[in-house]
């Protein structure tokens, strides 16, 4: 009965440890995403200096995004996220409105490792999510419930989409 319970609890600190270690791997792109946005910002200003409410939204955005970082909880963070995400849109829309920007090599290059970066929140993401299922899974589970409620051990947040994320996107030509 001791030995089932001593590696009961062990399993959820691996869990746990698993989880918080995901989280570390979201945090680490989006620090690389962070130190993105002031150098696309930059090369934006040169061809569109008249865009100046879109380009002091993103930075807003930015710092409201490295704010929430000391916000506890994922639903926070994840809200901060999104607003950055939701400006960083915008801000790459105006390459459309300005061929010289889009033909700017700088900002190709740092348009593909912004694209890139991205592609990695997402994965980092999504293997957060499923870490989280499965230590979720395993302090709801009998037996190891019991030791999960008597070691502390709470359910986690999930890394959700907000509402504004999960619309279809709207192409138009």
């Amino acid at each position: 009965m001791i030995g089932w319970a001593l590696a009961a609890y062990n399993r959820l600190v691996r869990r746990r440890n698993q989880v918080q270690a995901s989280w570390a791997q979201i945090d680490v792109q989006l620090k690389r995403r962070y130190d993105l946005v002031p150098n696309l910002v930059e090369t934006v200003k040169g061809y569109a200096a008249h865009e100046r409410g879109t380009l002091e939204a993103v930075l807003a955005a930015r710092s409201g995004a490295i704010a929430a970082t000391a916000a506890p909880g994922v639903p926070a963070r994840a809200g901060a996220e999104h607003a950055l995400t939701q400006t960083l849109g915008r801000l790459l829309a105006l390459a459309e409105a300005y061929p010289d920007l889009k033909a700017n090599q700088n900002f190709a290059v740092l348009q593909g490792e912004l694209a890139r970066t991205e592609d990695k929140i997402a994965y980092a993401r999504q293997f957060y999510n499923s870490a989280v299922q499965t230590y979720n899974t395993t302090t709801q589970s009998v037996p190891s419930n019991l030791i999960a409620g008597l070691g502390g051990f709470r359910p986690m947040d999930y890394f959700e989409a907000l509402d504004g994320e999960r619309a279809t996107v709207q192409v138009r030509s």
